[in-house]
């Protein structure tokens, strides 16, 4: 997850309708038989954000989805604006949203007989909060006792040093800029086998009291995990749908989350090529103006082409008041080429352009998604094919270890 915001002011949603036709036919031809109704598939949308946001969320995807007390169908909760993110592996819901009878009913994540918390660290900045236990539903997908992360939990006030020092802090949903987060990458837990085997700085915490946190290991049943991997059925990966967006930019655009590779009739993988990534980190490989950028990723949930280009100005270099700070901002669109390669070689040239953020920011003020917007990368061996890169595509995350007929994820696909 890598995001860069905008302030700019956003009026309402747009809303768009279909007008419709009417045909007939012989009262001798039999009714069609409807089609079996399809449970794998939850709606998207990248939208201005949750109600009262005070900036606008621009290229960023939203899902809805209900979390469960434990065992219960009853004590549940519909939470809308949950960000999805190929970037990031687990759920995490902010404190402030949920209602007091769900967060007081979620069980407490236990590490050697204390409570588990963990500090979630993005590239603008860190979250924390406590590991608590949930039953997960989206579309018809259930999965039972996942662990997730409560973000804000004011029991947990008293962050950790090694944490905080990680950049500026975002427990609300202004600051974190959605009502959570659904980490639908690649690996099944969050950390894996490293925070099991070992503490690991800023990650998590074993906290005998909410003011005495201490960093702790946690094995793989205690992190906060993928929740898909939960599901009984479609449980080997994710495909994200959506459609292309013209350069000027889209009001809100619409798409499919869809559950399972190859599990249904609507998931196969097709003619889509396989990238297969690293098992450790779950880069590529993106050759970028003769460079081979080795650590290279595929992320929803960052909302621009982030990529280092010492070439082209960003928005604060070339004008004042800019309302897109930190994007890129050239004189005129730039048409650029890649090369995303996996590391079982296949390898795919892809065309993308870079606006003037600033331009279409203002020239389109009612737009939340566009497909030509660019940032800096401060990280010089990388390629962040962020949500620009998703319109247009189907693009299939693979969790690993799973078996698909284009072979054992990790490996994303397109």
């Amino acid at each position: 997850m890598q995001k860069l915001r905008i302030l700019i002011a956003c009026g309402a949603l747009g809303l768009s309708a279909c007008g419709g036709g009417s045909d007939s036919m012989s009262s001798m031809t039999p009714a069609p038989t409807p089609p079996a109704p399809t449970t794998n598939v939850q709606a998207v949308i990248v939208d201005a954000g949750p109600a009262n946001l005070s900036f606008a969320s621009v290229d960023t995807l939203f899902v809805t989805l209900t979390v469960c007390a434990p065992g219960s169908t009853t004590n549940c909760q519909t939470i809308d604006h949950v960000q999805v993110d190929t970037g990031s592996y687990g759920l995490r819901i902010l404190s402030t949203v949920l209602t007091p009878a769900l967060a007081t009913a979620l069980t407490q994540q236990m590490t050697n007989g204390s409570p588990l918390a963990e500090c979630t660290q993005f590239a603008d900045g860190y979250s924390w909060g406590p590991v608590k236990i949930a039953d997960v539903q989206i579309a018809s997908e259930k999965a039972a006792a996942v662990p997730m992360q409560v973000i804000g939990d004011p029991a947990y006030a008293t962050v950790p040093s090694d944490c905080s020092s990680s950049g500026k802090q975002e427990d609300t949903v202004d600051t974190f800029g959605a009502n959570g987060i659904i980490g639908l990458g690649v690996f099944l837990q969050d950390c894996g086998p490293a925070c099991a085997s070992a503490v690991q700085a800023g990650t998590y915490y074993a906290c005998p009291t909410s003011a005495t946190c201490q960093g702790s290991t946690a094995s793989l049943a205690q992190q906060v995990s993928n929740p898909v991997a939960g599901f009984a059925t479609d449980n080997n990966g994710v495909i994200i749908e959506l459609p292309s967006v013209a350069s000027g930019g889209a009001t809100n655009v619409s798409g499919s989350l869809i559950f399972g590779i190859g599990t249904q009739s609507n998931n196969a993988l097709g003619n889509a090529a396989v990238y297969t990534v690293d098992p450790n980190t779950g880069n590529l490989t993106v050759n970028f103006q003769g460079t081979p950028l080795a650590d290279s990723f595929v992320d929803s949930g960052s909302n621009a082409f982030y990529f280092p280009d010492g070439s082209t100005p960003t928005c604060d270099q070339t004008m004042q008041n800019t309302v897109a700070s930190g994007f890129y901002c050239p004189s005129s669109t730039q048409s650029l080429m890649a090369t995303v390669q996996g590391m079982n070689g296949t390898s795919t040239p892809i065309s993308f352009s870079i606006g003037n953020a600033d331009m279409l920011f203002r020239q389109n003020q009612m737009a939340t998604a566009f497909n030509n917007i660019g940032a800096p990368n401060t990280d010089t061996s990388s390629f962040d094919l962020g949500l620009p890169f998703f319109f247009g595509r189907s693009i299939f995350t693979v969790l690993e270890t799973k078996n698909t007929a284009g072979g054992v994820g990790p490996y994303v696909a397109f």
